[in-house]
């Protein structure tokens, strides 16, 4: 029955602790054995959220409260997965809203929050990490909860959202309480160490309404494959029972974007008991689970009855940024993996645009070259990745913005509000650098305001998604690694002006070959190398970054003439300074317009787009 059923998220920003608490909630319900060995983030079980600390998308899984079963998805925090979060929150009745206590709400949580709100969901607070040493016996747990509020009220909650329960947590050991006065006591290794408040307050979110007596319906909000059952379509029984074996219709839009109808039969239904998937004969109205049958499946489908009706589709916000993927044409294409067909790559990011709302897809007027519409930098960077490690060679240009022109035709760009927190010694850069890419600085907080121990300072600043790109690195080594990051879209304003993206030109191989110590020797005086000795090569390959903003052709392949003339001293010896490593997020941030990232599974190379030396100009001024 409904009533036995609880559907809740867990939503935060980025690194605030969301995986870390599912685990443990998973855990203290008794999911696991007591023989089962588990592991940290058991619910990031991709290699790429393994490797980079972060949940990419959303996972379901389930656990029992006596008799009441709880469905919980994990979202993602960043913002540039901002379209996972969206289209899930259609599936549950609940959230908890996980805050740092040190680092309190950032962008992203105001962007979950708000879709919360919108939805009319029970929100439960969790104020987490309360046993960080910057928050320790002060009062910022207190200043916490008061921004939250603040922001509740700011995004319009209503009384009833506002009058949110509140739980204090320290995820990574597993505890929490309701009673802040009791906070110093759990620090000292007190109190009964478990989650249970935070288990009543989940049971106290309403039960699910669904009626299912009536017709079925569901709305498919998410995408799997098995080898064994083929495509799965997961989503929450809005209405109905649905049992095995069952005539059901999809509604669907075929490729013009018109209705689509198909009658099917239900193959297997999978319901979760933890994080695993196990065969049911039914699902009943207000459950979440997956069904298979349908050989044909897209997010934001509705699967219904035989008389049924189709459901709104599922709609996230539009896409920022595009980024154009090319099949393979430099001259070492086929060496290290899959050169792909423009057939192939077309079918490979329309799979990947089919099974995720937030990404769109769109032919351009090169037969071989395709655009792939997203939300950032990190978003495009993980589906590179993923290809690359599926065996297959491409290339991918500069991520650029997607402009709009206004009911009097002038140009309208993307602005974003970005808030960085960093320390006070760094600000002057930090500042300097943002502001020369037309950011604009519209707060600038003190540490007394933050509460952390060192000096710090969170800068807010309102600036052009374009001045943004290709920062992080910048941002990075301005701070010394210390500084955060984040930000939300304010929508689209006036085009603020050119923006140069890099001020220095790039070192461009001239000739085919293998690089020599003696050749790059003489190259590195003029600027930084990417690559070292004993490197194939070929004209048009960028190999490293010029000091000065024109672009310099160079020959680094060529060989120390030998005689037989006998000499003393070190004229024969050389010494290369220092290679600089390129990983594909550097390559996405440093590109230009009139350049390409060559991806293969053994290595990431950059070209210019015309190889040719006498075909293209060194001069910056030609490409603005």
């Amino acid at each position: 029955m409904s009533s036995n059923i609880r559907n809740i998220c867990i939503i935060a920003h980025v690194d605030h602790g969301k995986t870390t608490l599912v685990d443990f909630l998973l855990k203290q319900a008794g999911t696991f054995q007591s023989h089962e060995v588990t592991s940290e983030r058991m619910m990031d079980s991709d290699s790429q959220e393994r490797e980079r600390g972060i949940t990419i998308s959303a996972k379901n899984a389930s656990f029992l409260l006596g008799n009441v079963k709880v469905n919980v998805v994990d979202t993602p925090g960043h913002a540039d997965f901002g379209g996972e979060v969206e289209r899930i929150m259609d599936m549950v009745d609940g959230a908890i809203l996980l805050v740092d206590a040190v680092e309190g709400p950032l962008p992203q949580t105001r962007f979950v929050l708000q879709k919360a709100i919108e939805k009319k969901l029970k929100i439960v607070l969790c104020i987490n990490k309360v046993d960080r040493p910057e928050a320790v016996g002060t009062n910022m747990v207190a200043e916490c909860v008061d921004k939250a509020f603040d922001l509740f009220i700011e995004l319009g909650a209503s009384e009833e959202q506002c009058d949110f329960p509140i739980i204090y947590a320290c995820a990574r050991q597993g505890w929490c309480t309701s009673d802040v006065d009791a906070i110093p006591t759990f620090l000292s290794g007190g109190g009964e160490r478990n989650l249970k408040p935070l288990f009543a307050e989940i049971l106290a979110i309403p039960a699910p309404t669904d009626d299912p007596n009536v017709e079925l319906q569901m709305l498919v909000s998410n995408i799997a494959y098995s080898e064994y059952l083929g495509n799965l379509a997961l989503g929450r029984i809005k209405a109905g029972t649905v049992r095995k074996g069952q005539e059901i219709l999809r509604h669907g839009v075929n490729e013009n974007g018109k209705p689509s109808v198909q009658k099917f039969p239900i193959f297997r239904l999978l319901s979760y008991e933890g994080m695993k998937q196990v065969e049911v004969d039914q699902l009943v109205a207000g459950d979440i689970g997956l069904i298979a049958g349908s050989e044909i499946l897209e997010i934001g489908d509705t699967f219904s009855g035989l008389n049924g009706k189709a459901l709104p589709r599922i709609s996230v916000e539009e896409p920022t940024m595009r980024m154009i993927f090319s099949i393979n044409t430099t001259p070492n294409s086929g060496r290290d993996g899959k050169a792909i067909q423009s057939r192939e790559l077309r079918q490979r990011l329309l799979n990947e645009v089919r099974s995720n709302v937030a990404l769109r897809f769109e032919d351009t007027e090169v037969a071989d070259q395709f655009y792939v519409l997203g939300r950032g930098e990190l978003q495009f960077g993980i589906l590179i990745e993923k290809m690359r490690r599926e065996g297959h060679e491409f290339m991918v240009g500069r991520p650029n913005v997607l402009m709009r022109t206004d009911e009097h035709g002038s140009k309208l760009e993307p602005i974003e509000k970005m808030t960085l927190d960093l320390p006070e010694v760094c600000a002057g850069e930090v500042t300097k650098m943002y502001q020369q890419r037309k950011g604009e600085l519209l707060a600038y907080e003190a540490a007394s305001a933050i509460g952390t121990a060192e000096q710090r300072v969170r800068l807010t600043f309102e600036i052009p998604t374009r001045g943004m790109l290709g920062t992080n690195s910048m941002y990075k080594t301005a701070t010394r690694g210390s500084g955060l990051i984040s930000s939300e879209s304010l929508g689209y304003k006036p085009h603020t002006g050119t923006i140069f993206h890099r001020f220095t030109g790039c070192l461009i191989a001239d000739r085919t070959g293998r690089t020599t110590e003696y050749a790059l020797a003489k190259v590195q005086e003029r600027g930084v190398l990417f690559i070292g000795e004993a490197v194939d090569v070929y004209e048009g390959m960028i190999i490293g970054e010029c000091a000065k903003d024109n672009d310099l052709n160079v020959n680094p392949v060529l060989p120390k003439k030998l005689t037989n003339m006998r000499t003393t001293g070190s004229d024969g010896i050389t010494t290369l300074y220092g290679i600089k490593k390129m990983s594909l997020e550097k390559c996405i941030e440093w590109i230009d317009d009139d350049e390409w990232i060559e991806v293969t599974p053994k290595s990431v190379r950059l070209r210019k787009k015309v190889l040719a030396s006498n075909m293209r100009s060194v001069r910056k001024i030609d490409k603005v």
